[in-house]
């Protein structure tokens, strides 16, 4: 008798493994993917019109949550090479003197 793969797989399945796919086929379903859609639709249209007040000003910050992300990040950025270029500013400027020094040095001699 010829074993049925799938029978076999479902079977030696660990629950990580079984709730992992039953995951996978919720979140991948259409059912899944046009409530979420019309969740999101109804957030924007709930938004702009405001019942009570914008709870989300525009860009909707539930929708894009790493967009003040990146403005951190950017600004800390911008503050390591800020830092970095005035470090090798003051790294050069120390070279220039200790450069003189030995030619003043060199001089004396």
């Amino acid at each position: 008798m010829i074993a049925n793969v799938d029978e076999i797989y479902e079977r030696e399945l660990r629950p990580g493994q079984r709730i992992a796919m039953a995951v996978a086929e919720t979140i991948g379903s259409w059912r899944f993917i046009i409530g979420q859609s019309l969740f999101f639709a109804a957030w924007i249209v709930l938004n702009v019109v405001g019942w009570v007040r914008h709870w989300d000003p525009y860009p909707f910050i539930f929708l894009n949550r790493d967009a003040e992300r990146d403005r951190l990040m950017m600004r800390q950025d911008y503050e390591t090479n800020r830092a970095t270029a005035e470090e090798m500013h003051h790294g050069r400027l120390l070279v220039r003197l200790l450069e003189q020094e030995r030619a003043r040095e060199r001089g004396r001699t």
